[in-house]
């Protein structure tokens, strides 16, 4: 009977129920997105700078460990005293600058220093820098925009050519000279990093504590640790951003659905009266509530996982180079705090309608 009762109630509804489904689904996309996008990018980063093949990166005072936050105000004559510390063998400076357009990060190189602590480029295409309007792309890259070598280019308003497409996996999608990027930028003689190339990868922590003597202030990070560090637990902003999307998910499926109960119980006031006198139970109207609140977010689950992957290819269409990782951990996660909404939501108008009056409930128009 309970079946029968919330099915009728959910299909005399329809727009009311479309509209809690939609919402239950959004909070699971939502969640499952956010993070997704989240860790997919910390992680692809993370990958592609320790492919760089550096032992340690040294980076400005307080910077992130996101690089597109990362400055330029190193000055690029701190390779020369790295150069000199024992056990050094190599030393890439390196300037950052976010693309927006691409949502991507641009790398200016000098191809000796880089290639020297990198290893060098694996070429698909194409050759190294000759003119400082030269540019490089990783194969990824030049798949995802259909580029071709000798295709121009426009980056920070800026037209470069593509004279090499490389394999992924050197830190960056985008390569350019590093006068040119410094010109482009103003960051004339300034570095965002430096990449350190040991003589011996074992020596890289007494590398480290004498790069520290000489500049205590700077942020030494070793490569081999990059990929554990590059997590959301270990940006404090990052952490916080996801963390209010998951609440701001959260409530909405809350009040979604407490909406939609309440008003479900106030239009069925006098059907509860019938219930009542029938001998229906508090138990029993307390269970007819959270049912239907409970098969709504089970429908909206299912329809949020849809939608999850439904976006993922809708985004990777638009940017073609995103990582969006779909975990079963976090669309479990997702699920989970869906259904608490949902059913938390519906306990106020279960304790509303176990409560009323069955001789107030008959006479209510």
């Amino acid at each position: 009977m309970i079946a029968e009762l919330i099915s009728r109630n959910i299909a005399h509804r329809p727009v009311r129920t479309a509209i809690s489904i939609i919402a239950i689904a959004v909070e699971v996309t939502l969640v499952v997105i956010i993070v997704g996008l989240t860790s997919g990018l910390l992680q692809d980063s993370a990958k592609r700078i320790e492919g760089i093949g550096a032992d340690i990166m040294m980076q400005p005072p307080s910077s992130s460990l996101i690089l597109a936050f990362s400055g330029a105000p190193m000055p690029i004559r701190i390779r020369e005293k790295l150069e000199q510390m024992k056990g050094v063998k190599a030393v890439a400076p390196v300037l950052v600058q976010f693309h927006s357009a691409g949502i991507e990060l641009i790398y200016g190189i000098e191809p000796k220093s880089f290639d020297a602590v990198s290893g060098g480029f694996v070429f698909h295409q194409g050759g190294a820098f000759e003119e400082p309007d030269d540019l490089l792309v990783d194969d990824f890259y030049a798949a995802a925009k259909k580029i071709r070598v000798g295709e121009t280019r426009r980056l920070l308003d800026h037209d470069f050519r593509v004279v090499g497409i490389v394999e992924h996996g050197k830190g960056s999608r985008l390569f350019v000279p590093l006068a040119t990027l410094q010109d482009l930028s103003g960051s004339q003689d300034k570095a965002s990093i430096f990449f350190v190339k040991c003589k011996d990868p074992e020596e890289t922590s007494q590398v480290m504590a004498a790069m520290q003597r000489v500049f205590p202030r700077h942020q030494l990070r070793p490569l081999k640790s990059y990929l554990s560090m590059m997590t959301s637990s270990s940006l404090p902003g990052l952490n916080a951003f996801v963390d209010s999307m998951i609440v701001l998910a959260v409530v909405i499926g809350f009040l979604v659905i407490f909406l939609s109960m309440y008003t479900t119980i106030l239009e069925r006031t006098h059907e509860i009266g019938i219930l009542k006198s029938m001998g229906a139970s508090d138990r029993y109207l307390v269970k007819l509530v959270l049912s239907e609140a409970g098969l709504l977010g089970g429908i909206g689950i299912g329809a949020g996982i849809g939608l999850s992957y439904l976006t993922r290819a809708l985004m990777l269409n638009l940017f073609p180079t995103l990582i969006i990782l779909i975990t079963g951990g976090w669309l479990a996660k997702a699920s989970f705090l869906a259904a608490v909404a949902a059913l938390a939501g519906a306990l106020y108008p279960a304790y509303l309608a176990a409560k009323q009056d069955p001789i107030e409930a008959l006479a209510y128009e």
